[in-house]
């Protein structure tokens, strides 16, 4: 089952796949784990992209949905400078402690779910690993949100 989730000031809008949320952007929940590149591909697709932290509030809605997923962060270009899908730099980082550890072979964010903390979830992953995968589109229009599902 494909998950999306709205989210605009708290509200909910309601369609049969239950969208929800707290900032004005829309979120697709992967339910087949892929590699990040093919991730990325499909919320291309869904004319969106993989996720962007952009707070800490975001940074605990996202860990809070309880998947092991691709977010649309990577050193691939230079290794040790983390952007983001954007091309924009990490400014904050939500890194588990001893991460990013991965060098050369771990180049694509993970939002790993496995430790206790509510926000520190970031782990570096060699980017052909599968997992889940979170997309995320803020430019909210009526016709972008049926095309979306």
């Amino acid at each position: 089952m494909d998950i999306y989730i709205y989210s605009m000031y708290l509200s909910i809008l309601e369609t049969p796949l239950g969208l929800e949320g707290t900032w004005s952007c829309c979120y697709y929940i992967s339910s087949v784990k892929n590699t990040w590149n093919a991730g990325r591909q499909d919320c291309l697709n869904r004319r969106a992209d993989l996720v962007i932290i952009n707070s800490r509030e975001e940074q605990a809605f996202i860990k809070a949905l309880g998947h092991r997923s691709w977010i649309g962060l990577t050193d691939r270009d230079v290794d040790g400078t983390w952007r983001w899908v954007d091309g924009t730099p990490m400014t904050t980082s939500y890194w588990i402690n001893g991460e990013p550890n991965g060098g050369k072979k771990e180049n694509c964010g993970e939002n790993k779910i496995s430790n206790d903390d509510p926000v520190m979830a970031w782990n570096d992953q060699p980017c052909d690993h599968k997992n889940y995968f979170i997309c995320e589109e803020c430019d909210i229009n009526l016709a972008w949100v049926i095309h979306f599902m």
